[in-house]
Formats: structure tokens, sequence, C-alpha cells
């Protein structure tokens, strides 16, 4: 029997909302980073009205996180941010770049989810910098790294022509996005039909930017989300060389199977490690965090030689 590409840490899930020193009913999709050789998470909640706050964990070895006394990012009550951050701050993603800690998130309100990017230098405090997006987009990172000029982020607007495709575009300040351009499309009857989204941020490898994103496919008793790999040229990221042809991780473990949402793993931060594995942290079932170790080249093979096209 093959070994899984993901090995599942035998301690999850690594973080419930028992563990959280203030009152959430949720604790998942989380974005992961190291900060002075700690690992630190930046984690979903639900609060008792449904809508969401990103909390902070951190932890020495990257599998036993303690949630910090009070939330990080809370909807704000300063304009612009107010408007729109009304129903919920979600999902964020953590891209150390230039010193900083940029951190993009989906805003919801009444108008819709968008974008919204903050930094910070310590995770003692955090700045908003700005909307990024109008609605309805979600699912944003960015590469660690420009490109020329220019930044550059993976992203996945909604669109009933080319349904939740994953796109990239680019900017110079972080603020005004443009020249987008579509990279990765869900596949017909494929593992991944039903709709894809930006996952953890790249990460550089010497064969292209290995990138962990999500993948949906539709059954008679709902959706199932998994995980899959793509690899991006290291130059120019619109260049696909190739996408997994196979999934990386499904819902196996009892709260994957059954939570907030049946039948969900869902990242949004991934870390690499110096000795050539990676850790990757998912949430379960909407409910759960919890964590699983792979070996960076044995993904980056399976974008290679075991790929199908991107679009």
């Amino acid at each position: 029997m093959n070994e899984p590409l993901v090995k599942r840490y035998s301690g999850n899930p690594i973080l419930k909302a028992s563990d959280i020193p203030y009152s959430v009913v949720t604790v998942h999709n989380a974005g992961v980073t190291k900060h002075n050789g700690r690992y630190v998470m930046l984690f979903r909640s639900h609060r008792h009205n449904g809508r969401s706050i990103l909390g902070l964990a951190d932890s020495d070895d990257g599998f036993k996180f303690t949630a910090r006394p009070e939330p990080f990012i809370v909807p704000s009550t300063e304009e612009p941010f107010a408007e729109y951050e009304a129903f919920g701050t979600e999902d964020a993603r953590i891209c150390a770049m230039d010193g900083e800690y940029l951190i993009t998130y989906s805003a919801y309100s009444r108008h819709g989810v968008r974008i919204g990017l903050a930094k910070t230098r310590d995770f003692d405090s955090v700045e908003r910098v700005a909307l990024i997006s109008e609605a309805d987009m979600r699912n944003v990172v960015l590469f660690p790294q420009r490109f020329g000029d220019r930044y550059a982020r993976l992203d996945r607007p909604h669109s009933e022509i080319s349904p939740w495709s994953i796109w990239i575009s680019y900017s110079k300040d972080l603020i005004h996005w443009g020249d987008a351009r579509v990279v990765m499309k869900p596949v017909a009857y494929h593992w991944d039909e039903m709709k894809i989204g930006p996952g953890a941020t790249p990460i550089r490898t010497s064969r292209g930017w290995l990138h962990i994103y999500h993948g949906v496919f539709p059954t008679m008793d709902g959706s199932v989300y998994r995980l899959g790999v793509a690899l991006h040229d290291l130059e120019d990221p619109a260049n696909v060389i190739g996408v997994s042809d196979r999934w990386i991780l499904q819902p196996d473990d009892e709260w994957e199977i059954t939570g907030y949402v049946h039948n969900v793993v869902f990242t949004c931060g991934a870390v690499p490690e110096d000795d050539g594995s990676v850790k990757i942290y998912w949430g379960g079932a909407d409910k759960v965090m919890c964590v699983g170790t792979a070996v960076l080249d044995e993904l980056v093979d399976l974008c290679i030689n075991d790929r199908r096209a991107p679009m």
C-alpha cells in the first residue's frame, strides 16, 4: 500500500474551540508562519452569532499551540473598513516579505466578500493597509517576492462564465491590482471539478513555486473539499508548469468528516522546514485545526511526473 504524501500528526486536532480563552464555537482555516523561530497561527473562529474573527496562537514546535488571550483581528470600527468587515473577518494568509508579515483576509459585509490587507512586524500589533479587491473575491495569497517591480498574487473571483478558477494579478504598491489573467481552472469529472481556490502562501523550491490549493467535488451527499498541488515557474508565476492529477489530502479523520461543514480539509498555511519537509495546516470540517507533514520534493515531483494541464 502506498504511503500517504501527507502524514497526519498523531495529536490532531491541534487546536479547537475549547482551547481558546474567549468564547468561540470553531477554530479553523489558519494562516501559519514562523517569527523569531516560533510558529505563529492566525486562525478563524465563529462567534456565537455566526460571524467570524481572527485569533492568534503560538508554538515552539509547530504542533502544540497556545492561543493568546484576545482576538487579533475583529471587524473594524473605522471606515472604510467598518462598512466592509461588518459581517466578519475570515481565512487569513500570512506572507513574510521585506521584514514584515503581510496578511490577506476575507472581509464580509452586506456588499459581499472582498479582500483586506493588513501588516505586522511582531504579531503584537497589526495595521490595516487597504481593501484590495472589489466583491466578490476571496482566497487571495501573495507570492513572497517581487517579480521585477511588481508584487504578484493568486486570487479567486466569482464568475458564472469561468466558475471558481484561480487567477493571477499584479501590483506595484500592494493596493492597486491589475494585469489579471486566469491560470488554473477546474477539470470536468475530476476531484476538483466544482471549484478551486488558492490555499497556502506559495513556497519557493529549486524547480518552481509550489502552491497547495483546495479543490471541491460535488457528490449526492454534498461537496467534498480536498487539497492538491500546482507548480508555478520561478520567474513567471503566471506559467503553471504542472498540476498534480490527484489530491494530496482528503477528509478521512472523524473531525474532518463531521463538523460545522462536513467533509472539508482546507488550508491557508504551510511552513517549509530546513530539512526539506513542510508542515501543512488545515481546518477540519470548518471546526478544528490539524497539521501534517510532507516532503517538498515529493510534492514537486507529483506536479511534474503525475500532472494534468492547468486549464
